[in-house]
């Protein structure tokens, strides 16, 4: 069994509020943590439990024992009102653990948000830090502590960098050695998990429809989301395109990268970028498999800047800093992958899938270094094995390895 980054975050929140929402994605781990944390557990994909609940809500709260945990609560947002009641009752630190396959928080049927009653936590697929048993280590706290510069790459060989992120970071993905068993626990996922939870988040009239959406968005990931063609190339609505990426991004298969602004210029695009958040899943339905398939593909680039991405949003989630990420481009295709920030401080990354690098990658992030007043780092992620600076009298800027999050 993995060790999770979440589970100090975890045990901090059940001692502070009186119920903590686990939510993430399918076969994340979510259950197998919260088992660490309640003897006393109740399964909404039980379908007598779940009638129990729907029948009386109230009442089924009230009846259970406390502390509990309540696993798959999307299916049965009404608990919510009688989770509420109850806490008001008898304000008790832990009393409820709840996990949610979808963002119950964001859902219609969830008409009181429990505010002032609930923390969230999100939990995402294994980090590469977990799977290499460091999840203590935080890639945001390091750089903004400036210690990440002073760490020692992981030593490991450019085919196993790339099989790591053709697997990418779903626990049960990560115990098949096998290429065809990877891609039958892959399609299994999509049609079992991602169709089931659709159903579950927002009414869904036509499955053919969505799963003709998600193969269409799929080599779309690392670019900016442009409403019109996707609606022309998926011959459905801009309402209907609006509402399928909301309910994918409840359920966790894709993020939306909010562009970031600033006053040191008004020429930017407006738009977000779309991020699949699994590297495993994306090289999957783009038919990439192995890691000598990765190295030949076309969209090679896009799927190490998803696995960066997908990282950088696991340590986000898990960080002291509690900075925010966004992406960066100007009318003039000035971009930046990502800007993390935090405060007057700015990480300016770019991500690269070559094993050299040279000054040329930092061009964009000199340009934006010289117009901000901010104290901004410049750093270019690349597949090779040395820290290196790219640096000069006025700012700080580097080459890491992609191995740094190994």
């Amino acid at each position: 069994m993995y060790k999770r980054s979440a589970d100090v975050l975890l045990r901090e929140a059940l001692e502070i509020s009186p119920a903590v929402l686990l939510s993430g994605a399918r076969q994340v781990g979510k259950s197998t943590l919260c088992l660490e944390f309640s003897k006393e557990y109740r399964v909404f994909d039980n379908l007598t439990e779940r009638e129990a609940a729907l029948n009386d809500p109230i009442g089924y709260i009230s009846s259970l024992p406390k502390p509990i945990c309540l696993d798959e609560i999307q299916k049965v947002p009404q608990v919510l009102e009688g989770i509420k009641i109850s806490i008001d009752e008898k304000r008790v630190n832990g009393s409820f653990l709840l996990t949610g396959s979808a963002n119950v928080l964001d859902m219609k049927q969830a008409k009181d948000t429990l505010a002032g009653r609930i923390i969230e936590i999100q939990m995402w697929p294994l980090s590469q830090k977990e799977l290499n048993n460091k999840p203590e280590e935080n890639i945001i706290d390091l750089l903004f502590s400036g210690k990440v510069f002073k760490m020692k790459p992981e030593s490991i060989s450019y085919h196993n960098l790339l099989d790591a992120i053709i697997k990418g970071g779903y626990p049960e993905i990560n115990k098949i050695d096998s290429l065809r068993g990877r891609s039958l626990w892959f399609n299994s996922y999509i049609s079992t998990y991602v169709e089931r939870d659709i159903r579950d988040v927002g009414e869904l009239r036509d499955i053919s429809a969505f799963i003709r959406f998600f193969n269409i968005i799929a080599p779309r990931s690392c670019s900016l989301v442009n409403k019109s063609d996707l609606a022309s190339d998926a011959n459905l609505s801009e309402a209907t395109i609006n509402n399928y990426l909301s309910m994918l991004e409840m359920i966790y298969q894709v993020s939306l990268l909010k562009p970031y602004s600033s006053n040191i210029s008004k020429r930017f695009i407006k738009s977000s970028k779309m991020y699949m958040t699994d590297s495993g899943v994306y090289s999957h339905l783009l038919g990439t498999s192995s890691a000598d398939e990765l190295i030949n593909s076309v969209h090679k680039g896009n799927i190490v800047e998803t696995f960066v991405y997908a990282e950088l949003l696991k340590h986000l989630s898990y960080s002291l800093s509690q900075a925010k990420i966004y992406h960066y481009r100007t009318n003039d295709k000035k971009e930046i992958d990502f800007i993390i920030e935090k405060a007057d401080k700015i990480f300016a990354i770019e991500v690269k899938s070559s094993k050299s690098i040279k000054k040329e990658a930092f061009k964009h992030i000199i340009d934006f270094q010289n117009k901000s007043q901010k104290e901004i780092i410049g750093i270019v992620f690349y597949a090779g094995d040395t820290i290196l600076p790219f640096g000069d009298e006025k700012f700080d800027r580097y080459a890491l390895p992609l191995s740094l999050f190994m």
